[in-house]
């Protein structure tokens, strides 16, 4: 299993992981770049052909290939600083975001920006290790973000988020794209469990709920760093739900922590490292197969111009048949 050391990165940036070259094995060093052909992509490329797969690992001129490389692609890992049990890291939401984008770019390439923390977590901030950024910066921050990501070329952005913190407010990020024009396009990557995933997962499971630090979401950190994992730590604390505001047809913005003030729903002490790869390996599929779908899009960017167009006159916004 991969070993991975941690840096800090500063606001809105996390944790950038892997080795310089990711898609060399490990252990293997890159061999000294071509220089028979000074300035051009041959010269630039890594001995596998391949660039990195990271933005902070490019140099300045090694970015304007990868930027054609990506066909203008570029994939945020997205996720917040809080609490995963006893047992998990605070980074672990994006530690697997990152790990995704990492084995889909390797698949399908595209730059991956470097991990990105600034995310809505306010209902955590009584566990130890929150950082939770105010509305205003959130937003801010990850608007001038895209908007540089963009004005370095690359003009399609995909949000890949791990934090189900994050549920409702990418969504409306992505509603507020249309307050002004813009000559990008930010798309929102979708997790969801195909069926056959599904009966994989069922079958490996040892409990039955869950939904934060739970079995699966340990069994994916016991594949991507082990050696962060406390699993003598699983049972200190309950995951169970306590169900302390009953509300019919209703929710509130304390209805998590009624149900879950540890921050723990589910439970884990029955992770494995099989279990958790199945789950990655679907799901770094499905990101591989939306990178690849999103290169060849052509309309979203045209639909946005067109709205755009006629959102200065909507009195001669036409009805379509």
């Amino acid at each position: 299993m991969k070993r991975r050391d941690f840096i800090a990165k500063g606001i809105g940036a996390g944790v950038a992981a892997g080795a310089t070259y990711p898609l060399l094995s490990a252990g293997q060093k890159p061999e000294p770049l071509a220089t028979n052909q000074p300035g051009t992509a041959k010269e630039t490329q890594t001995p596998n052909g391949q660039l990195p797969l990271f933005w902070d690992q490019l140099t300045s001129p090694d970015f304007k290939i990868a930027v054609e490389q990506a066909e203008g692609v570029c994939i945020i890992p997205i996720g917040v600083l809080e609490k995963h049990g006893a047992q998990l890291p605070l980074g672990t939401d994006v530690i697997r975001a990152h790990e995704m984008c990492r084995r889909a770019a390797g698949l399908e390439y595209c730059i991956i920006y470097p991990d990105f923390y600034a995310g809505q977590i306010f209902e955590a901030k009584h566990q130890p290790g929150t950082i939770a950024y105010s509305t205003e910066l959130m937003l801010r921050m990850l608007d001038e973000t895209c908007r540089e990501i963009a004005r370095n070329g690359l003009k399609k952005i995909i949000l890949v988020n791990t934090h189900g913190g994050n549920n409702s407010f990418l969504p409306y990020f992505l509603q507020i794209q249309m307050e002004t024009p813009r000559d990008y396009a930010v798309y929102l990557f979708q997790l969801h469990e195909e069926p056959e995933t599904r009966e994989k997962i069922t079958a490996l499971r040892k409990s039955t709920t869950g939904g934060h630090a739970d079995e699966i979401e340990t069994g994916e950190m016991l594949v991507i760093c082990p050696e962060y994992v406390r699993l003598d730590q699983t049972t200190t604390q309950s995951g169970q739900d306590l169900n302390r505001l009953n509300l019919p047809h209703v929710t509130t913005g304390i209805s998590w922590y009624s149900r879950y003030p540890n921050h723990y729903a589910g439970q884990s002490e029955g992770a494995t490292a099989e279990l958790g790869e199945v789950r990655l390996a679907s799901r770094s599929r499905q990101l591989a197969d939306a990178v690849k779908a999103i290169k060849a899009d052509t309309t979203t960017i045209r639909l946005q111009n067109e709205f755009f167009e006629q959102s200065l006159s909507p009195l001669k916004t036409g009805v379509w048949d």
